[in-house]
């Protein structure tokens, strides 16, 4: 969910929910998010009943969130498993590599999609498709 306008070519709902600020503010205040941040003159966050709903499903969920976004989805729900992405040859501090559950430098693609998949698990993903052409 973000506060921001939408872009050329977004769709509510689809790539995002866009949100007026007193609509934003309601669903903070409801606790309808999972973690919220303010980015520049706008407000993002994540929306937390269909994350639960995929969860209770046995359906992984990757969620790009920054430091601050993580920290306090771990506060919120500790039984997340949270991967650090880093980039190569900048070693995170320890204290902040200690809140994550595995920590991951993206050097090279499929090396780093090797190790995730391990991480969560590859029963959950479906080969893929070759499509048809013509």
């Amino acid at each position: 969910m973000t506060t921001r306008p939408r872009r050329e070519g977004e769709l509510d709902g689809v790539h995002r929910a866009f949100l007026t600020p007193p609509e934003f503010d309601r669903r903070v205040a409801a606790g309808d998010l999972l973690e919220w941040s303010r980015l520049g003159a706008y407000r993002r966050g994540t929306e937390s009943a269909a994350l639960r709903s995929r969860v209770a499903a046995r359906t992984p969920v990757l969620l790009p969130l920054d430091l601050d976004g993580a920290l306090l989805v771990r506060a919120v729900w500790p039984e997340a498993r949270l991967v650090l992405l880093h980039p190569p040859g900048r070693i995170p501090d320890q204290a902040i590599v200690a809140a994550f559950d595995h920590s991951v430098s993206y050097d090279h693609t499929e090396r780093v999609v090797d190790e995730l998949v391990g991480f969560i698990g590859s029963s959950f993903l479906a080969p893929a498709r070759p499509r048809p052409r013509g």
